[in-house]
């Protein structure tokens, strides 16, 4: 990098008034960073990008123009959180001009309650193209790892005739190739067993998660992943949302759209209620796995959260707890509270969004998931 180079970046990092040296391109560059980045915080003076909504719409295409969409998602929640220009989100005409992500759905959802109805169908279509672009990336691989655990737990080495998968069986058997009569001597046959479709035979994922504000983009995310396993045959799946109240989604989880405006960001948060309320829903404790997605803050009675989580446990039920379901994987969350339930032998870490799928296929295939997350280089909290 020559000195010229260097002394541009330098000029785009401090910012200022004084840059006539710089081109007329680099000059509008540094004014849309100062705008936001040298304003005060939360004021419309000096500096700032002030409360038009045409201004702050000119001022966000100059930075899709100059980053790519990632840097321009990071800028925009910079602006949203030093500006303090939420209120312009109310606004159609602004709301079409946002670069949809994971985190503006959340801040719609958040500000569901005041939305207008003048806006409201821009808010559901800005909501609708986020959760399209999020089912293109995770719903092909998760149906197929999802699918894929079910037909291996439900495999046997006594099948049916009609049952038998003769691919797995031949690999399996090629040891016993008979040269003189050219054929494969089947000692061992690989199969499927028949599923029941009784409830007592289906494997069940209940997914609970917790709705306070700091979980925003881990409810985006449950949310999508619940509505794609409600939609595989051979697994019961609930979806329960709660902070200090308790939210049960499941019967809207053919629209992933109307589940995200269905939950209610925001509030307290009674971790113990919410188990309460999933343990009545459990039937079959042995076939059923709980993923609880929090921070474990309890705001209600702790010692009766934990205990709960225990007796869950103990019942038999496959208890994993995600401290977040977000892209960043590094939350905050209460340490006592995450390592006594780590000591109960549940699984507690932080996931990311592309792990999700297999962390699920692993589950049902009764794989142990500490090896699993150590294979994958999660960090797993420890008990105490």
């Amino acid at each position: 990098m020559n000195r010229n180079e260097r002394m541009r970046r330098w000029q785009l990092a401090l910012g200022g008034d004084e840059q006539t040296d710089l081109s007329e391109r680099d000059q509008r560059l540094s004014a849309a960073l100062t705008a936001l980045y040298n304003a005060p915080l939360q004021t419309k003076g000096r500096g700032g990008l002030g409360a038009s909504s045409p201004r702050v719409a000119r001022w966000l295409g100059d930075i899709r123009e100059f980053f790519p969409t990632p840097v321009v998602q990071i800028v925009q929640r910079d602006a949203f959180e030093r500006l303090n220009l939420k209120s312009l989100m109310l606004e159609p005409e602004f709301l079409s001009t946002l670069e949809a992500d994971v985190h503006l759905v959340a801040d719609l959802i958040s500000l569901r309650a005041a939305i207008p109805e003048k806006t409201k169908d821009t808010a559901r279509q800005v909501v609708r193209k986020v959760v399209r672009g999020l089912m293109d990336r995770l719903e092909l691989r998760t149906v197929e790892l999802v699918r894929g655990a079910l037909n291996r737990s439900q495999r046997t080495h006594r099948p049916r005739p009609a049952d038998i998968d003769w691919g797995r069986t031949i690999g399996a058997n090629l040891r016993h190739y008979q040269r003189k009569h050219k054929s494969i001597v089947p000692e061992t046959l690989i199969g499927n067993s028949r599923r029941s479709k009784t409830q007592a035979n289906l494997d069940h994922v209940v997914l609970c998660i917790d709705q306070s504000g700091s979980m925003a983009s881990s409810v985006v995310y449950a949310s999508i992943f619940a509505a794609v396993m409600a939609s595989i045959p051979g697994i019961g799946t609930k979806l329960i949302c709660f902070d200090t109240a308790i939210l049960d989604l499941t019967e809207q989880l053919s629209d992933p759209v109307e589940v995200l405006f269905g939950v209610q960001l925001g509030g307290g948060t009674d971790i113990n209620a919410a188990l309460q309320y999933c343990e009545r829903q459990i039937e079959h404790p042995a076939k059923t796995h709980l993923v609880l997605i929090t921070d474990l803050y309890e705001g209600g009675d702790a010692q009766s959260m934990l205990a709960r989580v225990a007796a869950l446990k103990q019942s038999g039920v496959n208890v994993i707890v995600l401290l977040a379901l977000s892209d960043d994987g590094h939350p905050g969350y209460h340490s006592d509270h995450a390592e006594k339930i780590a000591a109960m032998d549940c699984p507690v870490f932080a996931c990311t969004p592309d792990r999700f799928p297999d962390l699920m296929a692993t589950a049902l295939t009764r794989q142990d998931i500490h090896q699993w997350a150590a294979a994958q280089d999660i960090a797993l909290i420890r008990g105490v």
